[in-house]
Order: structure tokens, then sequence, then C-alpha cells
């Protein structure tokens, strides 16, 4: 189901309501947002008790991609990501060296790119207490580890998602290293020299995001910044944040089919993913993208002209059709746009 979700609508043209902020931003008791903020915001009954552990690494963001050599080349030119690894199914590259991101060679039937999981690294690691709670919580781990010290489970969250939770012992341990892996033929345009320092946001679909975010934050750690009715940014400790959107079980029409019955189905995938770079200057940034034949589609969260604005963004398309978006965001800044699109009293 994430594939053909995935695949489907990451293809889509760029649009506006990609972007769009919460169903709640232009106020409550609205067509969009038809609860009280009370009722918007309440909270739901936690998922499973917390278990106290903290994230304190990403391992990686795994891509399916067409092309993989294509997706891999163009974030080294754009974004200034490093090659570790390539042995001809998928490369491995370092995001700085706080994070690595998979790409990996899609069944043939997919058209576009996707991301279909995620790992972290989370403190206290016991391999054996780990499983434990996590079957004791009904997650069913499902071990994967390399033999050389890196230990993890996979999980699903409540959409299917895959999770991916294990030691620091793996990627987070190689980045320790310098990458120094060459790519299968040549960069797609001029490299850019820009540095990807921070992640801005993960934009998470979920068919219930209060689920989604009780999930995240009693699993492993994740901080809820306010909850708007239709959407929640979470802090994932010291590595970024994810802005978790979806359905609301308070809402009178969760769960019911449009009215007219031409609705489109839940997005359940991360549609698209923020990084923040360095330097960062709005009109340079937008050149640097134009002059490589790239769209750069501004994205202020509906709060005004980009110079003025304090959030500072633009979205482009890779080679294999994902979503992409820079901004100018760092972890001194990482609210910034969330508390600029508060909703309307």
């Amino acid at each position: 189901m994430l594939r053909a979700l995935g695949a489907s609508a990451v293809g889509a043209p760029l649009a506006a309501s990609l972007f769009a902020q919460g169903r709640c931003q232009n106020g409550y008791n609205t067509p969009g947002c038809p609860m009280t903020k009370e009722v918007a915001t309440a909270p739901i009954k936690p998922l499973f008790a917390p278990t106290g552990w903290k994230t304190v690494a990403l391992e990686q963001i795994s891509f399916q991609v067409p092309d993989y050599h294509k997706e891999a080349a163009f974030y080294v030119a754009l974004m200034g990501w490093k090659l570790r690894s390539d042995d001809g199914k998928q490369a491995v590259l370092d995001i700085g060296d706080w994070g690595s991101a998979i790409f990996k060679a899609a069944p043939a039937e997919q058209r576009s790119a996707l991301v279909d999981g995620f790992g972290f690294a989370i403190e206290p690691w016991n391999a054996k207490t780990v499983e434990a709670e996590l079957r004791q919580r009904d997650l069913n781990p499902v071990a994967d580890n390399d033999g050389k010290g890196f230990e993890s489970f996979h999980v699903k969250d409540p959409d299917g998602f895959d999770l991916q939770i294990g030691n620091s012992n793996g990627l987070v341990k190689a980045r320790k290293t310098p990458a120094t892996a060459r790519l299968e033929g040549e960069l797609p345009f001029e490299a850019t020299n820009w540095r990807t320092v921070w992640l801005d946001h993960f934009s998470f679909g979920a068919t219930n995001y209060k689920a989604s975010v009780s999930y995240y934050t009693n699993l492993l750690g994740w901080k809820g910044s306010y909850d708007e009715g239709s959407q929640n940014e979470v802090l994932i400790g010291d590595i970024g944040d994810a802005i978790i959107r979806g359905g609301n079980p308070n809402d009178p029409n969760f769960g019911k089919p449009p009215a007219n019955g031409k609705g489109r189905p839940r997005n359940i995938r991360i549609d698209h993913i923020s990084f923040g770079i360095q330097p960062w200057n709005a009109d340079t940034v937008k050149d640097g993208l134009e002059k490589r034949g790239l769209r750069a589609q501004i994205d202020t969260g509906n709060t005004g002209d980009i110079h003025q604005a304090a959030y500072q963004s633009f979205h482009t398309r890779t080679p294999n059709q994902y979503n992409l978006q820079m901004s100018c965001v760092t972890q001194d800044t990482r609210l910034i746009g969330s508390i600029s699109m508060r909703p309307k009293q």
C-alpha cells in the first residue's frame, strides 16, 4: 500500500496544497476544522506506556528509487552529501556527520521515489531488554544485526510504516570515518557547496495523527511541540523534527468517506523531507537551483514574502521525482516554522 501510494502521489506535479499547513490554520469551527479548539486539541489515551528510551541519532532514511545512481549523484551535487558505499543494488550516503540516506533500487513497476522506512539509535541499549519491551507492547520486533556489533529491531508503526530501532554501532559509527567511495558516472551539474546541517522535518502523513504522535513519543521519547488539531510537530531529540499530519479521531467526520464520494485516499507516506542547508540566502539558493535547471518553488508556510518571512524554504524535484525541500532552519531555529503558523484564534 505504501509503495502504491508513494509512487502515484510523489509523481504528481508540485502544488500549493502539498505545502499547506494544518487544516485548523484558518481557525477552529471552520469547514476544514469543524471542532472547537478544546475538542480538536484534546489528548487521546496513550497507545502504550512510555519506554523511557531516548532517540540519540539518526541511523538512516531509506528510499526506493527507479535509478538510484542518478538520485545519489543528485544529492551529492546539490546537498553536499558524501557517498559511503555502492554495492550495485544500493548506495549509502552520509548526510553531513549526523545522518545517512540509503538509495535502493526500486521494483521494476515503481516509477518514482518513495521513503520506505527510517532508523534511529536509542539509549539505553540492551538488545534483550529492548526486544522484551517491544513484545510487551505487541510490536512484534524482527531482529536485524550485522554480526559486527550493530544490533537492531524492525517494527511497524500504526500505519504499517517500517521503523528500525538500534544501537549506535551501525551507520552512526561508520560516519565517524571519512566517506571515500567514488560515484559511478559524473555529477549531474556543478556542485553547489551547500552543507546539509539539519533535519528540518519529515512531512509525515498518518491515518490518525494523534495515534502516531502517541506511538513515537512513548516509544522513542520524541516530544510534541503543539497539537494544532490536524497535526503536531514533534521533536526528535537533537536530530530534527517531524510534522505528523492526518485525521483527528475527535473530528465528527473522522473515518467517514467524503460526501461527494470523490475524495482521495488518506496519504499515508512521507510525502517530502525538508533539510536545513547552509549558507542560507533566499535569493542565492533560488538562483542556485534555477541555474541548474531545477524548479525553486517558494514555501514560507503561507506567512508572506520569502524575504520577510521567518520560515524560508524552496521545494524542488529529484531525478526520481521526490519532493525535496530545503530551508533556512538550523537546530537553533528549529521551531520558527511551527511558531509562525499557529492557528488563527
